[in-house]
């Protein structure tokens, strides 16, 4: 990312001479986007714990986990907004209070519903953290090259949380109950709030925007993305052509023409559509979308794949993401030196290639064991890692220098857009190819063979999809060789 250049009176009257210096304010911040990140697929690994628990079905399962990427990723520019207008330190904190709070509720949750409501919840507190946290490094120090090595930590910082919910999701399980994944949420925030207030000086009033709030551009993205989310598990469990389904399909469309539309009329948008005249910022968003749609997809076909199919605990099927947490931490370099020789356009398509032939090797290894599913993991982290850093960097350095905070937005909106896909393609295509209601105990022969069969359509039809999506956008990328801001 490239840094923006400020003024000296614009800066932060606090900043740190090094990382080490900016250790509380660093790690506190490093922490709100993990246990935000995390909360992503945490309870992933609980899905079947949680729907026989609660009489759940795969659709329901499906919002568990939808409900808060559909909030998270519909308020971000939103809460961008609102951070530039009424405070960033300000506005995380709130984030951070009402995430702790809504975390307590989970221990009077009695119903499916009940739980998806607490986590769309979730979603909107998570909102207002995830760009402020980001936009807050660069307020640490004056020196660009800290800023980027800071950026660079909160990044490998937010995709390890992502990744390793399971993980952590199955080693608690094993001692405690599932809806203590989402109670330990409270004493985190409660830790990320302390560091942040004492070590991230409060924000100036010269330093933000009184322009107006877009709340009809806020209201307008939300009810884009939710009803073409919902018209995916419509056209299974009502039919593709029933009443509903089709109304909402139209909806989503009349919203999305609706949201573009008031965008370009206001004199105050909750995001300026001209950004996307530029090709690296198209693209690079578009990339974004590809990365994780074929990341949560895959969470959510292995999760269940490894605890049905295969009957493993939780704690193993959450081991068995080891793979995808490894990669991400090694594949560094690899997307580096890809970048530096090939350049960011080159490089992405050799990850977007990743992505596509991971997912296509997976409609294969599905039915041949866990080795041929690691190998394909491995593949699509290398793709994940290099699709997703290059264009988080390519669409920061195509934004205006005094909109580097909604490039940021943009960037995590557009990998929640892709997350709540990804979930909801996986979800339905499963429900439809193999059952709507997920049996208690061991599934038969029959059913593993049918699951095996799902699976199969499903990934193949991931890859081409994937493989489209972020082909497409890294097409328009520019040939820039910029990797500092990774370094």
């Amino acid at each position: 990312m490239t840094a923006t250049t400020q003024s000296p009176s614009s800066r932060s009257s606090r900043t740190y001479p090094s990382l080490r210096a900016a250790w509380i304010p660093l790690a506190a911040l490093c922490l709100a986007f993990f246990v935000e990140m995390v909360d992503n697929t945490l309870l992933s690994i609980a899905l079947p714990t949680i729907g026989r628990d609660l009489g759940s079905g795969t659709t329901a399962l499906q919002w568990v986990t939808g409900a808060y990427s559909l909030t998270f990723g519909g308020l971000l520019l939103t809460a961008g907004s609102m951070a530039d207008r009424l405070g960033r330190r300000r506005v995380l904190l709130v984030g951070l209070a009402v995430f702790g709070l809504l975390s307590l509720c989970v221990v009077a949750v009695d119903s499916a519903g009940q739980l998806i409501a607490l986590r769309a919840g979730l979603g909107i507190a998570a909102a207002a953290m995830a760009p402020i946290t980001n936009s807050l490094v660069f307020r640490l120090f004056d020196d660009q090259a800290l800023r980027m090595r800071a950026m660079t930590l909160m990044i490998v910082v937010g995709m390890s949380g992502f990744i390793l919910g399971p993980l952590l999701g199955g080693t608690a399980l094993a001692h405690v109950s599932w809806q203590w994944l989402l109670v330990i949420n409270a004493p985190i925030a409660l830790i990320a709030g302390i560091g942040v207030r004492l070590g991230v000086a409060a924000d100036r009033p010269e330093d933000l925007t009184k322009d107006r709030l877009d709340l009809l551009g806020a209201a307008l993205s939300v009810l884009t993305i939710g009803l073409a989310c919902y018209s995916l598990t419509s056209g299974v469990e009502n039919g593709w052509l029933s009443a509903i389904t089709i109304a909402s399909v139209v909806g989503a469309m009349a919203a999305g023409i609706a949201f573009v539309r008031h965008e370009h009329r206001s004199e105050a948008p909750m995001l300026d559509l001209k950004i996307f005249s530029s090709g690296t910022a198209r693209g690079a968003a578009i990339a974004q979308i590809g990365t994780s749609i074929a990341m949560a997809g895959v969470m959510f076909g292995l999760i269940l794949h490894f605890q049905y199919a295969y009957g493993w605990s939780p704690v193993r099927a959450g081991l068995a993401n080891l793979p995808l947490i490894a990669t991400m931490i090694v594949a560094t370099p690899l997307s580096e030196r890809l970048a530096k020789k090939f350049g960011h356009r080159i490089a992405c398509l050799v990850g977007a290639a990743c992505l596509a032939g991971a997912l296509a090797g997976l409609a294969w290894g599905v039915a041949h064991g866990y080795a041929a599913i690691a190998v394909c993991m491995v593949v699509m982290t290398i793709g994940l890692r290099t699709v997703m850093t290059i264009c988080a960097i390519a669409l920061v350095e195509a934004m205006p220098e005094n909109r580097t905070s909604i490039g940021t937005a943009l960037n995590d909106t557009a990998q929640e857009v892709g997350t709540s896909v990804g979930t909801a393609v996986v979800g339905t295509m499963i429900a439809a190819l193999v059952t709507t209601q997920l049996p208690a105990g061991v599934w038969s022969s029959g059913l593993v063979q049918s699951f095996f069969h799902g699976e199969r359509i499903t990934y193949a039809v991931l890859a081409v999809l994937v493989g489209l999506v972020a082909a497409g956008g890294a097409f328009t990328l520019t040939d820039s060789h910029s990797v500092d801001e990774a370094a």
